[in-house]
């Protein structure tokens, strides 16, 4: 594994906002720069390589410990979410925690047709009964960083019989992940995995795949591809490629240097060097007579201190105001300094 290294990216501010877009780390850059000059040439490979799509599914297929065959590559959490809701039976039960991310909630609402139900996050698993047909919920809260009991909920879920569809966007890049031990899963790759905007991906299970539909899926649906670009295709791709949606190139070319340089860090020193900066940060709230809400992940929450963002932002350090909350969130580039810094401003 390697070390983490600040100097692999290029801040221009004290960046805390991971959680609402992560930095590109150089090479990633380097890449986007290089297709975009060979697209902008028209030199062949301009258009850019199915190859790399295939590497950067490998390795978020390793980060997140299943087989690449179960991981769809996608542009956007709401598309990925949108096909399994398409999947459900009219009048399907839907149970999602109060206040979880729009983009797993709202193409299960929009459809009219479902039963949607809701719970407090720490109820979630009490809320799941024998009518559930599926629970969707998020690992970590994007509002305020806290972090579901995901082993409770998988085992209430399978203790009535419904399959379970986690949104790992705020958790896999620095909280080490098991996508699968769930039936879905969908991760917009942008935040903790460092990846550009326009990569995201879905983890379908064995099992579960032949209860999707791949209604995007055009000519990469098919097992050929390449023989497969006009007319019907006439066998589908074997394993979860069957749902990928037509891949933005200068995007997962971003991706997959972005991924490999996470698996070379590693995600278990990824995940102690992020939470112990927020804990200092946690610390720090407490002394100045604020108080976060509780939690252990990198993503600190603040109540009554959201209209401070402004200010924050005039003295170049880049935090998010969500929810009626002050959220910063800390990454692999940043550092005490950083922590300390925050503090001193907030301090007054």
């Amino acid at each position: 594994m390697g070390i983490i290294n600040g100097a692999d990216f290029a801040p221009t501010s004290t960046y805390l906002n991971t959680a609402s877009c992560g930095l590109l780390p150089g090479r990633a850059v380097a890449a986007i720069h290089a297709l975009a000059a060979e697209n902008g040439a028209g030199s062949r490979g301009g258009s850019g390589s199915f190859e790399v799509v295939d590497a950067a599914r490998r390795s978020f297929a390793r980060l997140v410990a299943v087989d690449h065959g179960r991981v769809a590559c996608g542009g956007s959490v709401a598309v990925h979410t949108g096909l399994i809701a398409a999947s459900l039976r009219p009048g399907a039960e839907v149970l999602f925690p109060e206040g979880d991310f729009s983009s797993i909630i709202n193409p299960f609402v929009v459809r009219g047709d479902l039963k949607v139900r809701y719970a407090p996050l720490e109820g979630l698993a009490d809320a799941v009964g024998p009518a559930t047909d599926l629970v969707v919920w998020s690992a970590v809260q994007s509002a305020d960083g806290r972090i579901a009991d995901d082993a409770a909920v998988r085992a209430a879920a399978a203790a009535h019989g419904a399959r379970t569809f986690n949104d790992a966007t705020q958790a896999a890049g620095w909280l080490p992940f098991d996508a699968g031990l769930y039936d879905y899963t969908v991760t917009g790759a942008f935040k903790w995995l460092l990846c550009p905007r326009g990569t995201s991906f879905l983890t379908v299970r064995e099992d579960a795949q032949e209860s999707l539909v791949p209604l995007h899926g055009g000519w990469l649906a098919a097992a050929d591809i390449w023989n497969s670009t006009y007319g019907p295709l006439t066998e589908l791709a074997p394993d979860a490629r069957r749902f990928d949606e037509p891949p933005a190139f200068l995007a997962y070319h971003g991706a997959a240097e972005s991924l490999a340089y996470l698996e070379e860090t590693g995600i278990d020193a990824v995940c102690t060097h992020d939470t112990a900066l927020a804990a200092r940060y946690r610390a720090g709230l407490v002394e100045l007579g604020h108080e976060p809400v509780p939690g252990t992940s990198p993503i600190v929450s603040v109540p009554g201190l959201a209209d401070r963002e402004p200010e924050l932002s005039r003295a170049g350090i880049i935090t998010s105001a969500r929810a009626g909350l002050l959220r910063a969130s800390f990454h692999l580039y940043n550092t005490e300094a950083d922590v300390d810094r925050l503090l001193e401003v907030l301090s007054g």
